[in-house]
C-alpha cells in the first residue's frame, strides 16, 4: 500500500500495490476525464507527478507515444490510465486545470 495525495484536492487515499491512479481517483470521485476508459488512446487523464515518481510503474511506450501528442507535457506528465502504484512510495499529484501544472 502507498498514500497517493490528490492536489490541489488536498486528499490522501491509500492504495493498493497495481492500482493505476485512474482507478483510484475514479474511486474518490475525483474529478478527472478519462474519455478512452483507460486506453491510453485520448490522454484526457493527463496528472502531473508532484513527489514519488519511483512509486510508479515506468513509462511504457503506448504513453510515451500519447504524452508526446499533448501540449504542455513536462517531467512530471503522466496518464493516471497508465500510471500504476508500486507501493514503495507514497506519491503526490496534482490534477490539471486545478493548479500550475509543470
Amino acid at each position: 500500500m502507498a498514500t497517493v495525495t490528490v492536489l490541489p484536492l488536498g486528499k490522501s487515499i491509500e492504495v493498493a500495490e497495481g492500482t493505476t491512479l485512474l482507478a483510484a481517483l475514479l474511486g474518490i470521485e475525483a474529478p478527472i476525464p478519462h474519455k478512452c476508459e483507460g486506453q491510453a488512446k485520448c490522454g484526457s487523464c493527463h496528472i502531473y507527478v508532484q513527489e514519488g515518481r519511483k512509486g510508479l510503474s515506468k513509462i511504457a511506450r503506448e504513453e510515451n507515444e500519447r504524452l508526446d501528442t499533448i501540449v504542455g507535457i513536462g517531467s512530471k506528465s503522466r496518464l493516471a490510465c497508465q500510471a500504476k502504484v508500486l507501493g514503495t512510495e507514497n506519491v503526490t499529484i496534482e490534477l490539471l486545470g486545478f493548479g500550475s501544472g509543470a
